[in-house]
């Protein structure tokens, strides 16, 4: 190796890096792209000729990592915090004033601004200057490990310029840019691949690609917007400075970031960057007020894993006018038949949308809607899109009511709509497959008797070859039965039935529940379970006797005793317990007696250490009820990772919110906090 080479390979680094800054960060390019692909060339052929010049922040290895088998896990030093939400103008300035009492001050607030961009977090980090590590948000406190994908995005520098940090882990936000979305649908598109819904959906994909390589040829892009872990340099006094720093160091931020000041000034960037929102580059859902001095953003503090001094103002869902082609409807588990209105398809929230709920006979009737109308459509995240209102004046001539059938449109069983009440239900029972698939879809669930390995599919296949007649059957399967279904091996057959083995073993709340008696939903049952310790007693009891049990009424006392009642379900209960499904006894303990009893927790976010489900059960073997939404009567709130509008509605009613450490301190105390 020579020293001529040595040389010109530092030199050649140094000006690709250079011209990746003006073009990604800068967007002011220097030079022509045949000249910037000349340099890139020059400096491959060197790292050929002398591998051992090739450095980690060479450009060859932007793409130069192999598929990996699997993604491992990284630790945040420093938790990435999720935000509070705000979904109104008196959210803001309930939080504004919030912050304007804990600091003590009349004057108005300086908040930084920014859109909140539609992506994924992540937290990438250079030592003394060069790219080693990069990791998703995750749980807020670890995430996957993708350094390999990172590198490939060329607005991340893999050597940071200036006098950077000896260590310093910026935060940001991945994303896909429109332009660079369409085209890329585009191109696959003509060559007959599949598309992408939306760019958010693509760079999820993108970044969670184990081949770097397939990731180096998607566009994704990365804008910073704060920082995490530093050492070896001190930081300036205000979040906007840093920003200004990070864009000093070769990072990329938002170009649309600014400092206002007060809550009309927050309002007022809102509503601007609202305006703007279809011509910007890039997809947003809202905007991120920040209080922009750090001094008194650690006045402010935390309240569980949200800072006090930040919030997400998000934007109103989004509505889109299409037509109602026809309305069809759907049998549930309980045989309710839900009304789907057939939609000309139309581009709403992110996605193409063509089915939408109208919920029950009541709300179509109530609204108006018939078949050929046009129709607002609304979709907000991840919820299910529904029909907002009809547009009378665009109604056609021959727009036809919508007519409730008069038998299962699955079973052909009689339809009976129940007296002042907007649900109409299918007779037919385990007799209608509509039924039978959802009642062993709930059986199996995670909730109730947790069979693994149990999918939607493989139910839809099990009932149609009419293997299924009720969860009983599950545990008479064999595996000549299964290997006889589609996509059936035997390694897969005795995977699920060692998984229905296990499932044997349970508990009488999570029994009771997969049992799917009507109106009883995880928290009835575990109340059930406690207060008559076995089933025995509950199948024998009477309408009074259950209306002992607390949170228990009328309706759902009537529902319990017709439930055990009915012939046909004592025989699936008798069959289960032939097939070994066994549960212990819980002791019984008058409700008053237990150390939670009167209070009320909801759990909201992702917890790390305990699943959701386990929790909520033992609070209530407590004598705690388990609720799944925030009122003043809400004792605890308890947050985790990404808790959202529950947590934010508990602060502004005064709710006492913990965080996991706090709960499980609770479990294992079996104490109330505190």
């Amino acid at each position: 190796m020579t020293r001529d080479a040595t040389g010109r390979a530092a030199e050649l680094r140094a000006q690709i890096a250079h011209h990746d800054y003006r073009y990604h960060v800068l967007d002011d390019p220097e030079v022509p792209d045949a000249e910037y692909d000349r340099l890139v060339r020059e400096l491959l052929e060197i790292e050929k000729e002398h591998p051992e010049l090739v450095a980690p922040d060479s450009p060859s290895q932007r793409v130069g990592a192999r598929p990996a088998a699997g993604f491992a896990t990284l630790e945040h030093r420093i938790p990435m915090l999720s935000l509070d939400n705000a979904f109104s103008d008196e959210d803001v300035v309930a939080f504004d004033r919030r912050v304007r009492e804990r600091l003590a001050l009349e004057t108005d607030v300086p908040y930084s601004v920014e859109p909140k961009i539609d992506g994924l977090a992540v937290a990438v980090t250079w030592e003394d200057g060069v790219m080693v590590r990069a990791a998703t948000r995750g749980d807020g406190a670890r995430g996957e490990d993708v350094t390999a994908n990172v590198r490939t995005i060329r607005s991340v520098p893999l050597r940071l310029r200036g006098a950077a940090p000896r260590r310093l882990e910026a935060r940001g936000e991945v994303f896909m840019p429109v332009a660079g979305f369409e085209r890329m649908n585009r191109i696959a598109e003509s060559r007959g691949e599949r598309t992408f819904v939306n760019p958010r959906n693509a760079a999820a994909g993108a970044l969670r690609q184990l081949d770097p390589q397939v990731t180096a040829a998607r566009p994704l892009d990365l804008f910073f917007y704060g920082v995490g872990e530093v050492d070896g340099a001190a930081l300036p006094e205000r979040h906007s400075e840093v920003l200004a720093a990070l864009r000093g160091w070769g990072l990329r931020t938002c170009p649309e970031i600014g400092v206002v000041q007060g809550v009309q000034g927050c309002l007022d960037y809102y509503r601007r960057i609202g305006e703007r929102r279809s011509s910007l580059a890039y997809q947003i859902d809202g905007v991120v007020y920040k209080v922009d001095r750090f001094a008194d953003q650690r006045q402010l503090g935390f309240v569980s894993r949200a800072p006090r001094w930040a919030l997400a103002h998000k934007f109103p869902a989004d509505e889109a006018v299409t037509t109602v082609r026809e309305v069809e409807f759907q049998v549930g588990r309980t045989g309710a038949l839900t009304p789907v209105a057939r939609l000309e398809p139309v581009f709403v929230g992110g996605v193409t949308v063509s089915n939408a709920t109208l919920h029950n006979m009541d709300e179509i009737e109530r609204k108006d809607v018939r078949i050929g109308d046009a129709v607002v459509v609304r979709r907000a995240g991840d919820v299910i899109p529904e029909v907002l209102r009809v547009l009378p004046e665009r109604r056609p001539a021959d727009a036809r009511s919508v007519v409730l059938p008069g038998t299962c449109p699955v079973c052909g069983s009689p339809v009976v709509r129940e007296e002042e009440g907007a649900i109409a239900r299918c007779t037919g029972d385990y007799a209608c497959r509509a039924q039978r698939k959802e009642r062993l879809r709930h059986f199996a669930s995670r909730r109730a008797m947790d069979v693994e390995g149990l999918g939607d599919k493989l139910v839809d296949q099990l009932v149609e070859a009419d293997l299924m007649r009720s969860p009983a059957d599950l545990y008479a399967l064999g595996v000549e039965q299964l290997e006889g279904l589609e996509r059936m091996g035997r390694k897969s057959a005795e995977k699920l039935l060692a998984a229905l083995e296990r499932s044997k073993q349970t508990r009488l709340g999570r029994f009771l529940f997969a049992l799917g008696i009507r109106d009883v939903g995880e928290s009835t049952a575990a109340a059930l379970a406690s207060h008559f310790g076995s089933l025995e007693p509950l199948m024998q009891a009477s309408a009074d006797t259950v209306q002992e049990v607390p949170d228990v009424g009328p309706v759902v006392a009537a529902r319990v005793v017709g439930f055990f009642a009915n012939p046909a379900n004592l025989e699936v209960i008798a069959r289960l317990r032939a097939a070994g499904v066994v549960w212990p006894d819980q002791p019984r303990t008058a409700p008053e007696k237990l150390p939670l009893a009167g209070l009320t927790f909801v759990i909201t976010g992702t917890l790390a250490a305990v699943q959701r489900a386990e929790a909520e059960e033992r609070l209530r073997a407590l004598g705690a009820r388990a609720a799944g939404s925030v009122s003043a009567k809400t004792s605890y709130l308890v947050a985790g990772a990404d808790a959202g509008s529950k947590l934010a509605k508990a602060n502004a009613l005064g709710v006492p919110v913990l965080d996991e450490a706090a709960l499980l301190k609770v479990l294992e105390t079996k104490r109330p906090p505190g």
